[in-house]
């Protein structure tokens, strides 16, 4: 019954651009800054590699340069899930990004594959092993350091602006500088006489890409099929419904993620005698309060019920007012006061139409008129036929 849209934005000055705006020039900066240092760490990996026979040096530059293409993909999910919701997308885009958060995952995983199945070979036949030196110790070094920098810097862009993607793609260049690790413990080892650690540690390589990888993927797959949000958030969301003045009970609770957004339906259970309006107040408060509280809640649906409906709906099936209205002008056509009803009031309750009509009491000539009238209603009403579905018929005067 109530429902709205609410960014919460970061403690930053956004110079009077969007939000989106803002998140994504945030989101390209930083991911052009990682860019250039994935350029110069893939060429320098892969042509040391060559150089000091490192094989886990040339396969830790291929996952340098893989960082280029998922970059790319960053670059392009960020702008473009970012935009405002149109009339073919009301909910937006921000699924954009979890899309390509799932193609980054797979894109490790299979350059995971194929590190591994080249390392692989190379065991198999030790003439092709080779014998790294210095060289390729030192580059591996500076990959360490400049990887982990470039992971802490992403990483808190993506805490500020609350991007999944950006976090995901943090995560890539921490994996480079863990397999950078590895690097250096294969070439060391192999330096040390154990010729198969290089291969051993390109392996290892591997192995971690395709984790953090299929990660990623597992996750937003998740929110792809509308995956809950996070238990804690849930319990959160159920607090700030039940502080709401007028809101007695809730039910059916749905919640689910969408990029950086989460999204919540909820059924609101109300006095089943409170007006349109005063409900329509009562679930606009409770969107607000969720949405004030929960600062992953971006969006959420109220459904206003007079009466739990979570395990049946007794109502459904009973006439709608205009067929009411026929029904009791029918059986009130002998009844003179009749003509002179302002308001018909239809209350649906437990499989039940309770009527409520209003009459002014300046057309009856006295109280015992009115209780008369009143009196006729009632006994032209109920127990006659085709009436079984209506539970009362009350008169009011004014």
């Amino acid at each position: 019954m109530g429902r709205g849209h609410h960014h919460h934005l970061p403690d930053t000055d956004t110079s009077g651009d969007s939000y989106h705006d803002a998140r994504y020039k945030a989101a390209r900066k930083v991911t052009l800054i990682g860019s250039v240092v994935d350029l110069l760490l893939g060429v320098a990996k892969i042509v040391v590699g060559y150089i000091g026979s490192s094989q886990a040096l040339i396969a830790d530059g291929i996952h340098s340069l893989s960082d280029l293409a998922t970059d790319g993909v960053v670059l392009f999910a960020m702008k473009h899930g970012s935009r405002e919701a149109d009339e073919n997308h009301p909910y937006g885009h921000a699924r954009i990004e979890t899309l390509a958060t799932i193609v980054l995952g797979v894109a490790l995983v299979g350059i995971a594959v194929g590190i591994a199945w080249d390392a692989v070979l190379r065991l198999r036949h030790p003439e092709l092993l080779m014998h790294p030196g210095w060289l390729a110790l030192m580059v591996a070094g500076i990959s360490i350091v400049s990887k982990e920098a470039i992971y802490q810097y992403t990483l808190r862009v993506a805490k500020k602006w609350n991007s999944s993607l950006l976090h995901a793609n943090a995560w890539h260049s921490r994996s480079d500088a863990i397999s950078s690790v590895i690097v250096v413990i294969g070439i060391l080892g192999s330096m040390s006489g154990l010729h198969y650690l290089d291969a051993v540690a390109a392996i290892g390589v591997a192995l971690m890409v395709a984790w953090i990888g299929g990660k990623l993927a597992w996750h937003s797959a998740q929110e792809l099929i509308d995956t809950a949000m996070e238990a804690e958030q849930v319990t959160q969301i159920r607090r700030s419904i039940q502080s709401v003045d007028g809101a007695q009970a809730l039910h059916m609770l749905r919640t689910r993620r969408m990029g950086d957004s989460g999204l919540v339906d909820v059924h609101i259970l109300v006095s089943p005698r409170i007006s349109v309006s005063e409900g329509h107040r009562i679930s606009e408060t409770v969107r607000a309060q969720i949405m004030r509280d929960v600062d992953a809640v971006t969006d959420v649906m109220v459904h206003i019920d007079p009466e739990d409906d979570e395990q049946a709906a007794p109502s459904t099936g009973l006439p709608l007012r205009n067929e009411v209205l026929a029904q009791l002008q029918q059986h009130w056509a002998d009844i003179e006061a009749a003509q002179y009803i302002e308001e018909t009031t239809l209350h649906y309750l437990d499989g039940k139409i309770h009527v409520e009509v209003l009459l002014p009491l300046s057309r009856m000539a006295d109280m015992d008129e009115a209780k008369a009238v009143a009196r006729e209603l009632n006994r032209q009403t109920m127990g006659q036929p085709g009436t079984s579905h209506i539970a009362e018929v009350v008169v009011r005067f004014r």
